[in-house]
Formats: C-alpha cells, sequence, structure tokens
C-alpha cells in the first residue's frame, strides 16, 4: 500500500496502469488482474494510495513458474553440460527443449521488464527496465538466430533464463519488503473505528459509518473505545491514551471544552460525548497518513543517483556495442558471425544487474525496519543522512518510553503482605482495558500470585472501581477516589507517593473497608 513516485519502484508502471484500469472501470474499485495490463495507456497520477501486495503476488508466480521452466534450459544448455561433466540425453525432439523453455521463459517472465520499457521508453525517459529489456531481448533475438541459421556461434539461452530468474526474485523481494514497510500506514488507517455512536436529540444513539459523519454530530466514546473523530468534549470526563499522537503513554485526563483526537483510546472509566469538529481528510489521524505516504514517496539521493546512472547506462551500453562492431567487424576483420556474438555479449553484460537490484532492495528494507521498529521516515533523504549523525536531540517531554505503562514500584502498610495486596489490586482491575490497570494486571502475572475471588464489582466513575474479596469492601483508584471516600494516606503511603510524584508516575491507591493500604507506583 506504500504510495511512490514513478521512478521508486520497480512496477509503479504496473501500479499507473492500475490506476488507470481503475479510472475508467468508474472508480468504483474494481479489482484489477496485474497480468492484463499489457497494452493500457499509463497516465496515471502519483497522489493516490497503491497496493502493491497484487505485484508482490505477480512477481512470486512469474518466478516459481519460471524457475521450474528454466530447469530443463540449464540442465540441456551445452555449457552447463561442459562446466559439470554430464552428457544429456539426445533423442527426437530433444534439441528443442532449450529454445522452446526459453522462449515460454522471455515472453511470461520477460513481460513485466518489457511493459514497463515501453512505458519509459514512451515517456523519452529510458533507464533499469529498458537496460534490463534491452539484454534480454538481444539475448533471446540471437540465441534464436543461431537455432535458426546455426552458424552464429553459442546461443545465450541459459544466460537468458537465469537473468530472468534474478530479476524477477530481487523485485519480489522488494514488492514483500515494501508491503511489510507499509504496514506503518496501515496500523494508522486502522486506529480509526468503522463506525461511531452518534448522539440523537432525544440522548438514544445510533451507529453511523466514519465515512457518514458530519461536523453536526456528537459521537458517544465509550471506555475502551476509540474516538472516531476530531473534536471537543461537551459532556463527561475521562483519560485518553494519546500515544499513537504524542509518543507519551500515560493517559491524559481530559474534561468538558477539552480537544479530543480521532484514532486516540478512551483509556479512562468514564463515558465522553465529542461534538465532531473535523472528518474524513481534515483530521490529524489524515493529515498523519499522508504525510507518511508522501514521505515513502521522496527518494533519496542514491536512488536519485542510480536513476541517472541507468538512464546514463542505456546510451553507454549502446555506444559499447557500436564500438565494439566497428573494432571486430572494420578493423580486426572478424567474421560477422563473431562480431554478432561479441556485440550480444557486450549488450548483455551491461545489464546492471546489481544496481537494479541492490538499491530498491535496500531502501525497502530499510524503510520497513524502521517501520517495524516504530520509526515513520518522513524523508527518504533521512536514510543516506543518518550515517553522518553523531548527536540525536530528542523533542520529547520527560524521558525516552517505551509506550507501555508498567508498575515501578509499590508499598504497603505495616502487617499486609506485599504479593496478597498486589494479587487483589489485579483481580479487581481483572475486566479493565484502562492502561493502569493492565500494568498491574502484568506485575501480578510476572509474580505467579494466585488471584481472589472476585464479586460485586461496580466502577465509580471518574474515580475508580469497588468490588467485594473475601467479605471486605476494596477500592482501586487514584487521588479522586481519596477524595470520594474522605480518607487519609498512612504516613508511609503518603512519603511514598510524593516520591513518586517527584519521579512523575502515577499512583494508585488500594483501600480496604475504606482504609488504604497499598499505593502503587506507575509509569513508562
Amino acid at each position: 500500500m506504500e504510495t511512490m513516485t514513478r521512478d521508486s519502484c520497480t512496477c509503479c508502471r504496473l501500479c499507473e496502469l492500475d490506476a488507470v484500469i481503475e479510472r475508467d472501470a468508474g472508480g468504483h474499485g474494481a479489482h484489477v488482474d496485474p497480468d492484463s495490463l499489457a497494452g493500457e495507456e499509463a497516465h496515471a497520477g502519483h497522489g493516490g494510495h497503491v497496493d502493491h501486495s497484487g505485484h508482490e503476488q505477480m512477481f512470486r508466480k512469474r518466478f516459481w513458474v519460471c524457475l521450474v521452466l528454466s530447469v530443463p534450459v540449464l540442465y540441456w544448455s551445452e555449457t552447463i553440460q561442459g562446466w559439470f561433466g554430464y552428457t544429456a540425453p539426445d533423442f527426437a525432439g530433444s534439441g528443442l527443449i532449450v529454445p522452446l523453455f526459453a522462449t515460454i521463459v522471455f515472453i511470461y517472465g520477460g513481460f513485466p521488464f518489457l511493459d514497463m520499457a515501453r512505458w519509459e521508453l514512451a515517456q523519452r525517459r529510458p533507464a533499469m527496465m529498458t537496460l534490463i529489456s534491452l539484454a534480454i531481448v538481444v539475448a533471446y533475438a540471437f540465441s534464436m538466430a543461431t537455432v535458426i541459421w546455426g552458424s552464429l556461434g553459442e546461443d545465450f539461452f541459459w544466460e537468458l533464463v537465469t537473468l530472468i530468474l534474478i530479476m524477477l526474485l530481487g523485485h519480489w523481494i522488494e514488492m514483500r519488503s515494501v508491503r511489510k514497510a507499509s504496514g506503518a500506514l496501515g496500523a494508522l488507517a486502522q486506529l480509526m473505528p468503522d463506525t461511531a455512536e452518534v448522539v440523537q436529540a432525544d440522548g438514544s444513539t445510533v451507529s453511523r459509518a466514519i465515512p457518514e459523519l458530519t461536523t453536526d454530530d456528537v459521537v458517544l466514546v465509550r471506555p475502551g473505545a476509540s474516538v472516531p473523530a476530531d473534536g471537543r468534549i461537551v459532556e463527561g470526563s475521562s483519560a485518553l491514551d494519546e500515544a499513537m499522537i504524542t509518543g507519551e503513554s500515560r493517559p491524559v485526563d481530559k474534561g468538558v471544552g477539552d480537544a479530543v483526537i480521532g484514532g486516540t483510546v478512551n483509556g479512562g472509566d468514564g463515558s465522553i460525548r465529542v461534538a465532531v469538529e473535523a472528518v474524513g481528510d481534515d483530521t490529524a489521524l489524515a493529515g498523519i497518513v499522508k504525510l507518511v505516504a508522501e514521505a515513502e514517496a521522496s527518494k533519496s539521493p542514491t536512488q536519485l543517483l542510480a536513476d541517472r546512472a541507468a538512464g546514463l547506462l542505456f546510451y553507454v551500453a549502446l555506444a559499447a556495442a557500436l564500438v565494439t562492431a566497428i573494432v571486430w567487424g572494420g578493423i580486426v576483420g572478424a567474421p560477422a558471425a563473431e562480431t554478432i556474438a561479441r556485440v550480444v555479449t557486450v549488450l548483455v553484460i551491461a545489464c546492471p544487474h546489481a544496481l537494479g537490484l541492490a538499491i530498491p532492495l535496500v531502501v525497502a528494507n530499510t524503510t520497513q525496519l524502521a517501520a517495524v521498529n516504530g520509526v515513520l521516515i518522513r524523508e527518504r533523504e533521512a536514510i543516506d543522512t543518518a550515517k553522518d549523525l553523531e548527536v540525536i536531540a530528542v523533542d520529547k517531554t520527560g524521558t525516552l518510553t517505551e509506550g507501555e505503562i508498567g508498575l515501578t514500584d509499590f508499598v504497603v502498610v505495616d502487617g499486609e503482605d506485599a504479593d496478597e495486596m498486589i494479587a487483589i489490586a489485579a483481580a479487581i482491575e481483572g475486566d479493565s482495558e484502562h492502561p493502569l490497570a493492565r500494568a498491574i494486571r502484568r506485575a501480578a502475572d510476572a509474580r505467579a500470585n494466585q488471584a481472589p475471588i472476585v464479586s460485586d464489582f461496580r466502577i465509580l466513575k471518574g474515580r475508580g472501581v469497588e468490588a467485594s474479596v473475601d467479605g471486605h469492601e476494596m477500592y482501586i483508584g487514584g487521588p479522586r477516589l481519596l477524595e470520594f471516600l474522605e480518607t487519609d494516606l498512612p504516613r508511609d503511603l503518603a512519603a511514598f507517593t510524593s516520591i513518586a510524584g517527584e519521579r512523575g508516575e502515577s499512583v494508585v491507591y488500594l483501600l480496604r473497608d475504606r482504609r488504604a493500604v497499598a499505593a502503587f507506583g506507575l509509569a513508562d
């Protein structure tokens, strides 16, 4: 799904042909098979969203088919037989095996490169695909000529099929890397829910698809749900997980009048009503996706250099072939068959296999590795310049984080068992999706404590939760819970709270029968 300029991807001529076919079909998203795109004019734009998965499958399919078809070509090749010292079976028609199978590989496996070369020539911009096509066309034509006339020398059939195989494999790997790298965009897009609960005039709610939302709507966002659009809270309060925007894993308390961003998650225990202020392409998330797509469409200086080199090599190869013909045919006076063989050899060797595979693969894999590790590259030029970095300045408050809240420390009052207290806290928070609750559950799981039986679970909106454990009323929540229950902290828990606050940690308290018995410090 990565969007790229036409020169930054070896199959983007097919991408543009996809866009043309879809446009001609009326823009209804009709599926187009890349294998059936021959003969279409490529005038599509580059700003759209492109899915490369079809091209990956196409290159993979052609590679495996051509690999099987290449085995007979290699086995019956006289050159290969001479290298490995064996003799292939000789029977009626065996002499046609090599040219027949090589022809199928040339037509089926070489079609993508020939089609993209046609596009380059139509644009008067010969580049990598033109060079590859020149090599395989010349090799095939010369080899067939040797079969027909038999006086031109040794054919290039085995070189032809191996060249096509290598290029198909390289472009398959490239498309696979591009698809994996583009998973970052897919993950961003999936942050937005498919539907929203729109509040009606009578207070009831109705489910509506996200594209149908307008700026006149008010939506209900329940605990654990994603905010469907950018807006402002008009009723309720909760804590929102905005890590996808800010990188901070700590939930942000939001109340009436506060702005919220589409795609963020209501990680608190309260429901909020949000007045929609931006939808569709006007949302912050859509802007981020667009920014990343444009960044992935950019090209590094190395890529630009490779493009220019490929275009230059096309003319260099033609010039070298012409010089070879003049020298061997005119000066040396070699026979015509030998001269033609040397000219063809020069044209085949001039195909920049390494350049055609290395640059796209390096860029695609670099982008993939960065995306997998959560780094979205804004400009491809950064890939080239990153090697010269000596100091990194991070524009971020606090410390660098892992993006996940964890239990840093906790304390219990005298006479209480620490393992029992954390087990009770985890059991009470068993059904909560709040990031702080998940952190406590992970800490309890790490201690392998046996969870007690919890009953009469109840949410105290905006304050915490309440439950019964072994006949005791247990509460867990933050400072607002202490205010609600009108209770004070014991001295040791108050001291722990002060130290945790200085470290920027959130503190959650466990209370038994309205008396605080444990405090948990949580942070990224």
